[in-house]
């Protein structure tokens, strides 16, 4: 038996992998030069004085509550490509040369690892903190699952339980802005739910922050070239004419089943009508943008691997110096990102404005980039980096099996109940082979 896999991201990387352990033959269909999707690496030449980089086209981390995806790197042999924090630490760098916060976790069992921080946080008031608690215990009553959280927005819920502007800027806006690219006033309350008890309110460790400190490329892409035994790279599929027959680059091809892992617009013109009649309300998942600022200085200026900021149009920043090819003890220069969730107002901007911007911004949090030069300055765009998830997203995210018999649907942006995250894309690539294992098998496709 044979299944074909069209699309090469995580969420096919993750369904051809379990086939092909499952003893299945696989085709790996993918129009790009290389695997890896929405997560892959590009060689940036230096200019004269200044060293080549290798760039991931975006800043990704994952929680250790990403076991699925952690489950992945580990078939694919470079689990060891991620440094996990051994306890969730987090900086809050503030501008004006105010002190800097930190949120950090006890050994204490969820939901009270986090208490203390919380009871402790500088940026808030006693009064800020003892409301965002309460609320905090408020929202790990809701059912993330119920679709009357999934039709509320997150700012009225927040409304309702008396959170200040202060509390949405200091706080819930640093791990939903950057969850789920959207700002609080738009995020489903449903996924901002399930992000936060996942994370902060479930186990004590679940929130510990992973960074990887190899390149995407490798992580993913080249590692599952290396793992896929049938992997057809530059090859584009045109149609889906059943549930098992494909045309690709001009020719049918026939297997015993298909997973299509595409994102939604692509997937909504390859589905056949009466396998997914309600393809065109895919559209109203729309998009949202992610812009990483990415900057060579020529001394170091980041003291610590990452951290959030506020009150400043970057909202975290990354040092990149490692992964990016450089010499670990900075004689090259420090290699920092920054990464811009829900990047709307900087998608279209040209380079010379964002550099305007966010050179002096970066200046402002980090002292001692005041004095550094900037030997490289350039821009990444993700135009379309997750699905918009605003209420009412989950109502139009179709389950994996399809009513086609043997045509399976993949991505992040499916019903997987998780957001838009490489967890979600991982898992839903593990949900349609597990189907897909079932139908090949005479079993029902659900």
């Amino acid at each position: 038996m044979s299944v074909a896999v069209v699309g090469g991201g995580l969420a096919g990387i993750a369904a051809a992998l379990a086939l092909q352990e499952a003893g299945i033959e696989v085709e790996l269909y993918e129009t790009r030069p290389r695997l890896g999707g929405a997560t892959h690496s590009f060689q940036r030449a230096g200019r004269e004085g200044t060293p080549d980089l290798t760039v991931d086209n975006g800043q990704h981390v994952m929680l250790r509550a990403f076991t699925a995806y952690r489950g992945l790197l580990d078939r694919l042999g470079t689990a060891h490509g991620i440094d996990v924090q051994d306890r969730f630490d987090l900086r809050i760098l503030t501008p004006d040369d105010r002190p800097d916060a930190r949120l950090r976790r006890t050994g204490l069992p969820g939901p009270l690892h986090l208490l203390p921080a919380l009871a402790t946080y500088s940026l808030l008031s006693p009064r800020e903190r003892a409301r965002a608690a309460a609320a905090s215990l408020a929202m790990g009553r809701l059912d993330p699952q119920d679709p009357r959280a999934d039709l509320r927005s997150l700012g009225d819920w927040l409304d309702d339980r008396g959170q200040s502007e202060r509390t949405r800027r200091y706080l819930w806006e640093l791990f939903v802005t950057a969850a789920l690219n959207c700002g609080v006033e738009e995020a489903s309350l449903g996924l901002a739910a399930m992000v936060i008890k996942t994370a902060l309110l479930g186990r004590s460790d679940a929130a510990d922050i992973g960074v990887p400190r190899l390149p995407l490329g490798e992580l993913h892409g080249r590692a599952a070239e290396k793992k896929l035994r049938r992997v057809h790279l530059k090859t584009k599929v045109d149609a889906v004419v059943s549930g098992t027959r494909l045309v690709v680059d001009g020719f049918e091809v026939d297997a015993d089943a298909v997973i299509l892992a595409v994102p939604h617009p692509v997937a909504a013109t390859l589905v056949p009508d009466t396998a997914c009649p309600d393809r065109e309300r895919w559209a109203g998942l729309s998009s949202s943008p992610i812009v990483d600022v990415h900057v060579l200085y020529d001394r170091p200026v980041l003291d610590t691997p990452f951290a959030a900021v506020v009150d400043s149009p970057v909202q975290w920043v990354f040092d990149r110096t490692g992964a990016g090819g450089l010499a670990s003890d900075h004689s090259q220069g420090q290699y920092v990102s920054s990464v811009v969730s829900a990047a709307g107002q900087w998608i279209d901007a040209p380079v010379a404005r964002i550099r305007e911007v966010f050179l002096p911004a970066l200046a402002e949090v980090l002292p001692r980039a005041r004095g550094a030069e900037a030997a490289e300055f350039f821009v990444t765009r993700e135009r379309h980096a997750t699905f918009r998830q605003a209420p009412g997203s989950a109502a139009l995210r179709p389950a994996a099996a399809t009513r086609a018999p043997g045509l399976f649907l993949a991505g992040a942006w499916t019903a997987t109940g998780w957001p838009d995250t490489m967890e979600g894309a991982v898992r839903s690539g593990l949900t349609a082979a597990r189907l897909c294992r079932g139908h090949l098998q005479g079993g029902n496709d659900r």
